[in-house]
């Protein structure tokens, strides 16, 4: 006959097996979801655009940001962080990002969204290298699921330019 620890170190383990096995399923069938996200971001104005005393770009810009990320929810995701970088390249980086406006939507009903705001982080060069720069404005996220692999995408917008010069 076996022992009572030798029969619940039995169970434990199966009912381990099994729940590892169900956590696989539900991260294996996020691959299946049709995910179709749509973004589509607006310059309503350039706040102020200047040179600070030591030297680097500062831009301050009003955004008008409209997306629909409620096809990235399934049943297994816990939370999507969403955040819009503006992305453009100097003579020392091949890819500068800075980060303007982020956000974490727990639930798809908060994934549909218009919003106008000025950027939440400043926006800095460090240089003078903004004037008449051409970049692109990017919407990132990443899904956080209950189990399983997080994974990140983008939608990126270009055609924006700063001005030649401060204001």
């Amino acid at each position: 006959m076996h022992s009572f620890g030798y029969r619940a170190n039995a169970l434990l383990t199966f009912a381990i097996t099994i729940l590892a096995f169900i956590c696989a399923i539900a991260s294996f069938s996020d691959n299946f979801s049709n995910q179709t996200p749509s973004a589509q971001i607006q310059i309503l104005n350039i706040n102020w655009f200047q040179k600070q005393p030591h030297g680097n770009d500062e831009v301050s810009l009003t955004l008008n940001i409209t997306a629909d990320l409620q096809s990235l929810f399934t049943w297994n995701t816990k939370q999507v962080f969403a955040f819009v970088a503006a992305e453009y390249k100097t003579s020392k980086n091949s890819l500068n990002q800075v980060s303007l406006w982020d956000a974490i939507i727990p639930e798809k009903e908060q994934a549909k969204f218009w919003i106008q705001i000025s950027n939440k982080y400043r926006f800095i060069d460090q240089g003078h290298n903004l004037r008449g720069k051409d970049f692109n404005l990017t919407l990132h996220w990443h899904v956080m699921p209950k189990t399983g692999k997080m994974f990140a995408d983008k939608i990126v917008m270009s055609g924006y330019r700063l001005p030649n010069a401060y204001r």
